[in-house]
């Protein structure tokens, strides 16, 4: 049962590869320019879905509206700003003045500063709308678009006047004049991960060049990394894995709408990497589950910066295709195991159950105590607290060595490259957090050929 949480090593040290089973993407419509730099903190909060791709410009809706002030409501209580009676009484309507009303209520109850002023002056001073000259077109419908950006700039605002948000495991490297921060991630979204503090968001957007595991944005190695998990050769899921555990897998993705025929065509290892990332999100996961490397990278993207990917997708999919029959075979049982929770464990002994249940506490424990570190900058916790050193010693486990074996060096001459190229430069750095730690990790890794390697001051 201890392998369970040995197989959680992955959210520390793989890019975020995009869900085998994730459901294909709308035709997006542009977005406005205005609205490039907020998009991200959107879809990363769940104030909007895809259809803010498709449908941004058209009238936001009630339901949309509810869900927009229910996901302010639950990151505002987040903040313990001290309580008070909630007075006054505002027009709710999805007009734009009446979406202003609607969102003020949820910072109403709070003693933020100004926040008696009302809500057009409140919201006002806070940059949450900005208007034509004196003209707010308050009587105006607000279309979806618009409606989440208020949302999402009040959230922004009243987080940053507290000095909150997520501060992330970050570094920063300096050397010939260049600057490269190292972020490490945890490629889940989790323990309201979102939004991230001022410091970071600054920057994420203040930086030249944004570099992860993988190009997100590369259709091309998205697309050959989905052909890596598909079989190609005439046989099915069905032919590789033992008739109970098909059954149960097959089963399993039936409330996620996956029929069969699409299961099948998957390799076992695609199938165990889409039940780990299943597994690790909870009730404090947004609506979207946007990793935090995804977001990072639309962050990045959509301000224009150039992204870059360190490793490829036929690298990082290489990793799980070489293993053996028999390995991918335990693998996706597994993970299934840590998908379906304790409904696998019919058919155990009491013992046996008391085992596997402490188990699966053990790994959401470990995975809460990950995210906290991650969220309050913990860098020295969160070294002491993921066993990468003691298991890339003693491992003898097929996966486990192939996550770790050459890649730290990798990393660490990308890094080496960035900060040796001539004039003054500042980039960023993402890569799974297991990498940054450690003894041959990338933070080591500078130290020793001569760089200043720092955790950046907390603001």
């Amino acid at each position: 049962m201890k392998k369970l949480l040995t197989l959680l090593l992955a959210l520390g040290l793989l890019g975020s590869t995009v869900p085998v089973l994730a459901a294909e993407e709308p035709q997006a419509e542009p977005i406005p320019v205005w609205a490039y730099g907020e998009v991200a903190d959107i879809y990363a909060m769940g104030l909007a879905g895809d259809e803010i791709y498709t449908d941004h410009s058209k009238p936001v809706t009630q339901e949309q509206l509810d869900k927009m002030t229910q996901v302010a409501a639950d990151k505002l209580a987040l903040l313990g700003v001290e309580q008070r009676s909630n007075a006054g009484s505002f027009v709710l309507d999805t007009t734009r003045g009446g979406v202003l009303n609607a969102l003020y209520m949820e910072a109403l109850p709070y003693a933020f500063a100004g926040v008696d002023a009302g809500p057009v002056e409140f919201l006002s001073s806070l940059g949450v709308v900005h208007g034509d000259g004196a003209d707010l077109a308050l009587d105006r419908p607000c279309t979806l678009l618009e409606a989440a950006c208020f949302a999402d700039r009040m959230i922004l605002a009243l987080y940053d006047q507290q000095n909150a948000g997520s501060l992330g495991l970050l570094w920063k490297a300096e050397g010939n004049g260049n600057t490269l921060y190292l972020l490490g991630s945890i490629h889940t979204d989790r323990g309201n991960l979102y939004p991230f503090h001022k410091q970071l968001r600054d920057i994420i957007t203040g930086v030249e060049l944004a570099a992860f595991e993988l190009d997100f944005n590369s259709q091309e190695g998205i697309d050959e990394f989905t052909a890596m998990q598909m079989y190609s050769d005439g046989t099915t899921l069905k032919d590789h894995i033992d008739p109970e555990i098909y059954q149960e897998v097959v089963e399993a993705l039936v409330p996620l709408g996956t029929p069969e025929e699409q299961v099948a065509q998957f390799k076992p290892w695609a199938l165990a990497n889409t039940f780990t990332a299943l597994s690790m999100l909870d009730e404090t996961s947004s609506d979207n589950a946007m990793a935090l490397d995804l977001y990072v990278s639309a962050k990045a993207s959509n301000l224009g910066t150039q992204v870059e990917g360190i490793e490829t997708y036929a690298f990082q999919g290489k990793i799980f295709d070489d293993l053996s029959d028999e390995y991918q075979e335990k693998y996706l049982a597994m993970t299934l195991s840590m998908y379906l929770g304790m409904d696998a464990a019919e058919g155990l002994s009491d013992e046996e159950k008391a085992e596997y249940e402490a188990a699966l506490k053990e790994q959401d424990e470990a995975v809460d105590r990950w995210m906290e570190q991650w969220k309050t900058r913990d860098t020295e916790a969160f070294a002491n607290d993921y066993p990468k050193d003691v298991i890339q010693a003693n491992t003898t486990d097929e996966l486990n060595s192939k996550l770790f074996e050459g890649r730290d060096p990798n990393m660490i001459a990308w890094a080496d490259r960035y900060l040796k190229q001539e004039g003054a430069h500042t980039g960023l750095m993402t890569v799974g957090a297991g990498h940054m730690i450690g003894k041959t990790g990338v933070v080591q890794g500078l130290k020793d050929l001569g760089y200043t390697v720092e955790v950046v001051p907390a603001p």
